[in-house]
Protein backbone atom coordinates (compact mmCIF):
# COMPACT_ATOMS: atom_id res chain seq x y z
CA UNK A 1 0.00 0.00 0.00
CA UNK A 2 1.36 3.07 -1.34
CA UNK A 3 1.75 6.37 1.57
CA UNK A 4 -0.94 8.11 -0.47
CA UNK A 5 -3.42 5.41 0.27
CA UNK A 6 -1.94 5.45 4.06
CA UNK A 7 -2.36 9.54 3.85
CA UNK A 8 -6.08 8.86 2.91
CA UNK A 9 -7.16 6.49 4.99
CA UNK A 10 -5.81 8.18 7.88
CA UNK A 11 -7.43 11.23 7.10
CA UNK A 12 -11.02 9.28 6.45
CA UNK A 13 -10.34 7.20 9.60
CA UNK A 14 -9.32 10.40 11.84
CA UNK A 15 -12.94 12.68 10.82
CA UNK A 16 -15.96 11.56 11.30
CA UNK A 17 -17.28 14.16 8.89
CA UNK A 18 -14.92 14.52 5.76
CA UNK A 19 -15.21 16.07 1.86
CA UNK A 20 -12.76 15.85 -0.45
CA UNK A 21 -13.55 18.90 -2.98
CA UNK A 22 -11.88 21.08 -4.72
CA UNK A 23 -11.31 24.39 -3.13
CA UNK A 24 -12.61 25.09 0.34
CA UNK A 25 -15.46 25.67 1.87
CA UNK A 26 -15.23 29.18 2.43
CA UNK A 27 -14.12 29.47 -1.11
CA UNK A 28 -15.43 26.11 -3.25
CA UNK A 29 -13.36 26.32 -6.99
CA UNK A 30 -16.51 24.43 -8.49
CA UNK A 31 -20.17 24.44 -8.57
CA UNK A 32 -20.48 20.71 -7.28
CA UNK A 33 -18.30 21.46 -4.15
CA UNK A 34 -19.85 24.50 -3.89
CA UNK A 35 -23.64 22.93 -3.73
CA UNK A 36 -22.19 20.02 -1.80
CA UNK A 37 -21.03 22.62 0.97
CA UNK A 38 -23.56 24.18 1.11
CA UNK A 39 -25.91 21.34 1.85
CA UNK A 40 -23.19 19.95 4.45
CA UNK A 41 -23.29 22.95 6.13
CA UNK A 42 -26.64 23.02 6.45
CA UNK A 43 -26.84 20.53 8.66
CA UNK A 44 -24.98 22.28 11.52
CA UNK A 45 -22.32 19.90 11.90
CA UNK A 46 -18.73 20.55 11.98
CA UNK A 47 -16.59 18.68 8.84
CA UNK A 48 -13.04 18.53 7.92
CA UNK A 49 -11.61 18.97 4.13
CA UNK A 50 -9.02 18.46 2.41
CA UNK A 51 -8.88 20.12 -0.89
CA UNK A 52 -7.75 17.78 -3.86
CA UNK A 53 -6.85 20.94 -5.97
CA UNK A 54 -3.66 21.53 -3.45
CA UNK A 55 -3.14 18.01 -2.71
CA UNK A 56 -2.60 16.56 -5.98
CA UNK A 57 -1.48 13.47 -4.92
CA UNK A 58 -4.66 12.56 -3.31
CA UNK A 59 -6.80 14.11 -6.53
CA UNK A 60 -4.85 11.41 -8.35
CA UNK A 61 -5.15 8.65 -5.90
CA UNK A 62 -8.83 8.92 -4.19
CA UNK A 63 -10.35 8.10 -6.83
CA UNK A 64 -8.92 4.84 -7.53
CA UNK A 65 -9.37 4.16 -3.34
CA UNK A 66 -12.63 5.05 -3.22
CA UNK A 67 -13.68 3.50 -6.93
CA UNK A 68 -15.92 7.05 -6.97
CA UNK A 69 -13.88 8.61 -10.13
CA UNK A 70 -15.42 12.51 -8.78
CA UNK A 71 -15.25 14.84 -6.30
CA UNK A 72 -16.82 15.98 -4.15
CA UNK A 73 -16.97 12.88 -2.07
CA UNK A 74 -18.29 13.08 1.11
CA UNK A 75 -17.26 10.37 3.77
CA UNK A 76 -19.31 9.82 7.17
CA UNK A 77 -17.90 7.51 9.58
CA UNK A 78 -15.92 5.61 7.35
CA UNK A 79 -17.94 5.24 4.55
CA UNK A 80 -18.46 7.03 1.49
CA UNK A 81 -21.62 8.83 0.94
CA UNK A 82 -21.33 9.82 -2.35
CA UNK A 83 -20.72 12.69 -4.72
CA UNK A 84 -22.79 15.74 -5.33
CA UNK A 85 -25.70 14.60 -6.63
CA UNK A 86 -26.30 11.97 -4.26
CA UNK A 87 -25.08 15.04 -1.45
CA UNK A 88 -28.11 16.83 -2.86
CA UNK A 89 -30.78 14.13 -2.87
CA UNK A 90 -29.96 13.59 0.77
CA UNK A 91 -30.25 16.71 1.50
CA UNK A 92 -34.01 17.46 -0.40
CA UNK A 93 -35.16 14.22 1.01
CA UNK A 94 -33.78 14.70 5.02
CA UNK A 95 -31.86 12.44 4.94
CA UNK A 96 -28.42 13.88 4.83
CA UNK A 97 -28.70 15.45 8.74
CA UNK A 98 -29.80 11.95 9.59
CA UNK A 99 -26.61 10.91 8.43
CA UNK A 100 -24.21 12.96 9.40
CA UNK A 101 -26.67 13.01 13.14
CA UNK A 102 -25.28 9.22 13.17
CA UNK A 103 -21.26 10.40 14.21
CA UNK A 104 -23.01 12.01 17.14
CA UNK A 105 -24.29 8.86 18.13
CA UNK A 106 -21.09 6.77 17.04
CA UNK A 107 -18.84 8.62 18.69
CA UNK A 108 -20.67 9.31 22.26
Amino acid sequence: MNDIIKKIQNQIQNNPIIIYMKGSPDAPSCGFSAQAVHAISSCGKKFAYIDVLKNPDIRLELPKYANWPTFPQLWVNGELIGGCNIILELFQKGELKKTISICDKLNS
